[in-house]
C-alpha cells in the first residue's frame, strides 16, 4: 500500500474543501481517505450498501469481478482447490502461509484433538426440536461455546486465541454433523483420530451400527474442494458482521456466531438452498426449460433463475467454474439419477447461450453448482448454509484476527442520513 503525492480535492457545495489522501492497493486500486471528511467539514457521505466504501485494509481476500480473479493470501483458488485440502487453506486463512508438511500433519492431529463435544453441550443440542433450522442451532451452539471454553474472557486472552480458534474450527465440524443426527432422530457418531477433517464430516453425518458407512474418498475430495471454495470473499456481509462485532471486542465466539446469523439469509448463505427450490419449482410444474427461461426474462412473472449473477462479478464466477468441475466429478462416480441435476445441466446450457443472460453478464454463480453437489453427497437442502458456514469459517477467524492486529482497532460505528421528524412537542395525553 503507497499513499499518493498528490491529494483528491472535495469540493462541497458552501465553498469548503476537503483534500483526502489517495491510497493505492498492492494491486494498483485506488481509494480515497475520507476518514477525517465529518470532522474537518460537517459532512458525512451516502452509501448504500456500502458499495464503494473501503472499511478496512487487509491481507486475506483479493477480488477482481470484472475479470473474475480470487485469490486467498496472493494465492489464486484454482491453484489452492488442485493442490490443497481444505485444512492447508484453513491453516494458510488462520495463519497467513502455507503449512510445510510436518505443520499440516499436526494441526490435522490438533484438529481431531479438539473435535469432542462437552457432553453437556451434546444434551444440549439434543433438546432441540428434530424440525429446528439447523442455522438457529448452529448459531445457538457456537455462541454457546464461550459458556463451555471461556478461555477468552482472561485477562490475557492472546495466550488462549491460538487454542480457541482450533476448537472453534473443529467442534463447528462436530457440530453440524450432530444437528444432522438430530434432524433424522440418530444417536451421535464421535469423531475418530483416524480420519481426516473432511472424512471425519461424512463420517459423523452418515455412520450407523448397520450401514457400514465408509467415506468415499471421491466424496471427501469434493467436499474439500467446496469447502475451499467458500473459504472467504473479502467484505461480504457475514464477514463484515463478524468485523463490526468483533470491534467492540467482543469474543471470537460471539462474533462468530453473528457472522452465523448475516449469513442465514436467502440473500446470502441461503443462496443454494434457492437453487434447489428453484430446480423443484420447474420439476413440479412440469416445466420446459425454455419456458422457464421464457419466465424469466418476463419483468411481469415472478418467476426468477436463481443462481445466475453475482453481485461482484460481472463476468464468470471463479469459483462456478470449479464447483461445476465438482459436480460432474461426483456425478461420475456415484452414477446419480436425479432429475433435478438433468434440469440444472440443461438450464445451464440453455442459459449461458442465451444472448439475454449473456449480455446481462447473468452466468452461473457458484451456488448453482454447490446445492446440486451437496444432493449428491446425501446432504439436505436445510443443511446447505450450514456447509457454507463451514467453509467460511476460516475466512472470518481470519478477519477477526487481522482486526486484533490492526493499528486503529476502531470500533465501527456508520453515520446516517436522518429522515425522521424535525423537533417535537409532546402533548399531554389528554390533548392527543
Amino acid at each position: 500500500m503507497t499513499i499518493d503525492n498528490k491529494k483528491a480535492k472535495i469540493i462541497l457545495e458552501d465553498g469548503c474543501e476537503f483534500d483526502a489522501d489517495i491510497i493505492h492497493d498492492n494491486m494498483g486500486s485506488k481509494s480515497i481517505d475520507i476518514s477525517g471528511l465529518r470532522k474537518e467539514t460537517g459532512y458525512i457521505t451516502y452509501d448504500p450498501g456500502f458499495m464503494n466504501t473501503g472499511s478496512c485494509m487487509s491481507s486475506i481476500c483479493y477480488i477482481d469481478g470484472e475479470k473474475g480473479i480470487l485469490r486467498y493470501r496472493g494465492y489464486d483458488l484454482e491453484d489452492l482447490v488442485s493442490k490443497c485440502d481444505f485444512i492447508e487453506v484453513a491453516y494458510l486463512m488462520v495463519k497467513g502461509t502455507l503449512p510445510n508438511l510436518e505443520e499440516r500433519n499436526k494441526y490435522m492431529q490438533l484438529l481431531n484433538k479438539h473435535s469432542l463435544l462437552h457432553v453437556n453441550m451434546k444434551q444440549f443440542l439434543r433438546n432441540y426440536p428434530s424440525d429446528a433450522h439447523p442455522m438457529s442451532i448452529l448459531t445457538a451452539m457456537i455462541a454457546s461455546l464461550s459458556a463451555f471454553y471461556p478461555e477468552l474472557e482472561e485477562r490475557d486472552p492472546e495466550e488462549n486465541i491460538d487454542l480457541t480458534v482450533t476448537r472453534l474450527l473443529s467442534k463447528m465440524r462436530t457440530i453440524a454433523a450432530y444437528t444432522y443426527r438430530q434432524m433424522n432422530g440418530l444417536e451421535f457418531i464421535d469423531p475418530k483420530y483416524e480420519y481426516s477433517y473432511c472424512e471425519n464430516f461424512l463420517n459423523m453425518m452418515f455412520h450407523t451400527s448397520v450401514n457400514g458407512y465408509t467415506p468415499n474418498p471421491v466424496h471427501v475430495n469434493a467436499l474439500n474442494k467446496l469447502l475451499i471454495l467458500h473459504a472467504d470473499h473479502e467484505q461480504n456481509c457475514s464477514t463484515t458482521a463478524v468485523r463490526l462485532v468483533g470491534s467492540s471486542e467482543a469474543n471470537l465466539y460471539a462474533a462468530v456466531a453473528a457472522g452465523c446469523c448475516a449469513l442465514w439469509g436467502p440473500r446470502h448463505g441461503g443462496a443454494n438452498m434457492e437453487v434447489m427450490n428453484m430446480l423443484s419449482k420447474i420439476q413440479n410444474d412440469k416445466m420446459s426449460i425454455d419456458e422457464a427461461i421464457r419466465k424469466a426474462k418476463d419483468k411481469n412473472d415472478p418467476f426468477r433463475l436463481s443462481g445466475f449473477g453475482h453481485r461482484v462479478y460481472k463476468t464468470f464466477d471463479p469459483r462456478a467454474k470449479i464447483a461445476k468441475r465438482i459436480c460432474l466429478e461426483v456425478m461420475e462416480t456415484t452414477h446419480t439419477n436425479d432429475p433435478l441435476l438433468d434440469i440444472a445441466m440443461e438450464l445451464e446450457e440453455k442459459a449461458t447461450h442465451d444472448d439475454y443472460f449473456v449480455s446481462r453478464h447473468l452466468y452461473p454463480n457458484v451456488d448453482f453448482y454447490t446445492g446440486i453437489t451437496f444432493r449428491m453427497l446425501g446432504i439436505p437442502a436445510n443443511l446447505y448454509t450450514v456447509m457454507f458456514a463451514m467453509g467460511r469459517l476460516p475466512g472470518w477467524i481470519a478477519h477477526y484476527l487481522e482486526w486484533r492486529h490492526d493499528e486503529y482497532m476502531k470500533i465501527g460505528r456508520p453515520r446516517q442520513v436522518y429522515t425522521g421528524s424535525p423537533l417535537r412537542e409532546v402533548k399531554p395525553i389528554n390533548e392527543r
